[in-house]
């Protein structure tokens, strides 16, 4: 394709995810890998190197009085990285993590690591929940035991993130990928699905390329309207939203697009410098309306845990080619009727004071929304910053789409 039609193909996939009709995942090879369990065990060297260097962080300048509108914080960012080099305790966060039920399998040379918690409850539902950029599998961490309570829980790293390693795949082929854990690996013939952000993206996918799979799937992002979008179509709720979002993407959204279409350049200095990668990421928390408020909504170990899982297993850069894979298939916007029964979990309003209307849920999801549920608090990170209603929203679906 050329320049002109390269960029429209970005823009749409990065506003609303790419899902195309490619060949699904090879099952030629019929020799059953079988999980193995995992252990992080990150190596005294690398947390020295770390440290090194967070000590020897060159400052940038920045305008006075920019606070967070021209990009991350000056001054934020000097408190984070202070506490990140002399109080932050990664052995204690690892220790959390590997408390966890991690395994790893090998799915189509995908060293696929994934948490497996399956339930002690008679007759349990399986559930596989999706994270999405910048969080990671560690997004659900706060969730894992409360659903394990009525659901088989299983929660991947989305390969090119996390301890899934560094090859960044498109929607419809980590789509197939997971179906593939989920039905073979796993022997869960039926699930549901929950994703957030690009987790969204992969359960819609999910839905699209394996509806005979699915009981139902969970969104707290259901995709945006874009150039390619027909307004005159839209309810004025729609369009209102639709302006918003605009406006959102012009003043917020510049990491989508630089990531679907130069994610090469960013990985020089996202691999090299901690700093660099945090603060990459913290600008993307505060485009979602968090900026100096992350500490107190998600606690600044949690956040720092969410950036060591990229630093330390070396995948900011394949995680931004995950925008760049969905970019270079051109999105399908609307896909066929699944018949999949959808819940949808609005986050709080954007700046601005617009939500997500309903009908553009249904409009997202072929009309087959049958729970809508306004979070009147909560932002992109349902399940990390109120994990209570998030599993509540959980339940409340699977009773609906289980009976």
């Amino acid at each position: 394709m050329n320049r002109r039609e390269f960029a429209k193909s970005a823009i749409a996939a990065a506003l609303l995810g790419g899902l195309t009709d490619r060949s699904a995942v090879s099952q030629e090879n019929t020799t059953m890998a079988k999980p193995t369990p995992f252990k992080i065990a990150i190596s005294d060297d690398q947390l020295a190197d770390l440290k090194a260097r967070l000590s020897h962080t060159r400052w940038p300048d920045e305008p006075a009085g920019a606070g967070w509108m021209t990009g991350t914080n000056l001054d934020y960012m000097k408190k984070l990285t202070a506490y990140w080099l002399h109080d932050y305790d990664w052995r204690k966060a690892e220790a959390s993590l590997n408390a966890l039920p991690n395994y790893k399998v090998d799915i189509e040379g995908i060293a696929l690591h994934f948490v497996h918690q399956p339930s002690k409850k008679k007759g349990a539902t399986a559930i596989l929940l999706l994270h999405g950029w910048p969080d990671s599998f560690y997004r659900y961490h706060k969730v894992v035991d409360a659903l394990a309570e009525e659901f088989h829980v299983v929660v991947p790293s989305i390969p090119g993130t996390g301890f899934s390693g560094r090859t960044a795949l498109p929607a419809d082929k980590v789509a197939d990928i997971l179906a593939h854990l989920m039905n073979d690996v796993l022997g869960y013939d039926r699930f549901i699905v929950a994703g957030g952000d690009l987790g969204s993206v992969i359960a819609m996918s999910l839905a699209q390329r394996h509806s005979d799979k699915l009981i139902g799937f969970h969104l707290t992002d259901v995709g945006y309207p874009d150039q390619t979008t027909d307004f005159g179509a839209l309810s004025g709720p729609e369009q209102g939203y639709a302006g918003a979002i605009q406006q959102w993407f012009f003043m917020h959204g510049a990491f989508n697009l630089v990531q679907a279409t130069k994610p090469q350049s960013l990985a020089f200095a996202m691999n090299d410098s901690p700093v660099g990668l945090a603060a990459w990421i913290m600008s993307f928390m505060a485009g979602m309306g968090v900026g100096d408020e992350a500490d107190a909504r998600f606690g600044r170990d949690a956040l720092l845990t969410n950036i060591m899982i990229y630093w330390l297993t070396e995948t900011a850069a394949s995680s931004f080619r995950i925008y760049n894979q969905n970019a270079m298939q051109p999105p399908t916007i609307k896909g066929k009727n699944t018949g999949v029964p959808v819940a949808v979990a609005t986050e709080a309003p954007i700046p601005g004071g617009v939500r997500l209307p309903r009908e553009w849920a249904d409009r997202q999801t072929s009309g087959n929304v049958v729970q809508f549920h306004n979070m009147e608090k909560t932002g992109h990170f349902a399940a990390w910053e109120d994990p209570a209603f998030y599993v509540e929203d959980i339940k409340q679906f699977a009773a609906l789409v289980t009976k």
